[in-house]
């Protein structure tokens, strides 16, 4: 935890030492500038720009050296706060910033632009808007509240309604709820966005078993007391998300894994039985289909015809890349009669591998006898 401290202090010495600097240019004389002095200026004001950076993600934790102590909290009352471990870990940062990209994504069409995790969703409005959405469904709660208990009990309505649609058995107890989000609890809002996420199939690949670190403080006999905890935010997706009618393709990952060998060996030798004609081979069905090349180009060879080369990206650079290519092959199997996939594009390009074996069972099932 002293990291934080020291960061904080070395940000503001720095600044401390710009404006030294300054102030002697200033008043020992005006000179012309010099070249040198000018990117140093510029330099200064990149500086300026990414500690301005770094302390906005920063702003989700408090520094536990520099600011427990200075926390506002009743009798009683207890508070958690990420650890700076756990706000520095790349997968924690990756997590936050696949959720944000995934609610503007979601919420653009009603012009809501989140920024930030905390800031924008503790009061509920946002993940009210998100599960009216993708549920389909109208919460009734007074639109506007001025007081903070009114907003507290349209927050409460708003994840019980939540924890009604996405719950049904998944979780033996919720590990939030309406009180740590209306607190900012950065964790809470991050584990109940990733249960929205994965019941809703969002086209999201979350980094697996990521735990947070997180810094309890309770205020008990006028002392703050604090403690640790571990708090998991992911485990494995086997699937992007649960939502949907089972297959014969879930019950083989469930209990069937000698069966699922078999499968995965027959649809391996049908690809490459293809695709060897133009000196391709596929040797790990989990990854070599989801930037859509291997698909694109399938899909011609069963078909008997050339796909041009402008039509799709043979060398793939982007997520945005993949997605063109699945939903281009996706085209290409809709125009060849191929039964509707049940596996969405972003499926595919996430690398699921469940969703790329349904695709290539559908394929095999029309063409095993070309």
């Amino acid at each position: 935890m002293s990291r934080v401290g020291e960061s904080t202090i070395n940000r503001g010495s720095l600044k401390k030492e710009r404006k030294d600097e300054k102030f002697s240019l200033g008043t020992l004389g005006r000179k012309k500038k010099t070249a040198q002095q000018l990117e140093r200026e510029a330099e200064d004001e990149a500086i300026e720009v990414e500690l301005e950076g770094a302390e906005a993600l920063d702003s989700s934790v408090i520094p536990v050296a520099a600011t427990v102590q200075s926390l506002i909290l009743e009798e009683g009352e207890e508070k958690r706060l990420l650890t700076a471990e756990s706000r520095d870990d790349p997968r924690v940062r990756e997590i936050i910033q696949l959720l944000i990209h995934w609610l503007n994504e979601e919420l653009s069409e009603q012009r809501i632009v989140v920024k930030h995790i905390q800031e924008d969703l503790y009061d509920g409005q946002i993940i009210q808007k998100l599960i009216e959405k993708l549920a389909n469904i109208k919460i009734e709660v007074p639109e506007v509240s001025q007081s903070e208990e009114g907003q507290r009990q349209k927050l409460h309505i708003v994840i019980e309604t939540v924890n009604r649609v996405i719950a049904q058995g998944q979780y033996e107890q919720t590990r939030w709820n309406a009180d740590n989000i209306h607190n900012k609890d950065i964790v809470a809002i991050i584990q109940l966005l990733i249960a929205i996420a994965i019941y809703f199939r969002a086209p999201v690949r979350f980094p697996e078993y990521v735990n947070a670190q997180v810094l309890v403080v309770q205020k008990k006999d006028n002392q703050l007391k604090t403690r640790y905890i571990t708090e998991q935010l992911t485990t494995t997706q086997t699937e992007l998300g649960v939502k949907g009618e089972r297959d014969a393709f879930d019950t083989l990952f469930d209990y069937g894994p000698d069966k699922l060998a078999h499968v995965k060996s027959s649809l391996l030798a049908f690809c490459n039985k293809h695709l060897n004609k133009i000196n391709l081979e596929v040797t790990e069905l989990e990854t070599q289909f989801q930037d859509g090349v291997y698909l694109v180009l399938l899909m011609g060879l069963l078909e008997g015809y050339f796909v041009p080369l402008y039509s799709f990206h043979l060398q793939v650079s982007s997520y945005e890349q993949k997605v063109h290519n699945v939903a281009f092959a996706y085209q290409l199997m809709a125009e060849a009669g191929v039964q509707r996939p049940r596996a969405r594009v972003q499926d595919i390009a996430n690398g699921d591998l469940k969703s790329t074996l349904r695709i290539l069972h559908s394929l095999f099932t029309k063409y095993k006898h070309v």
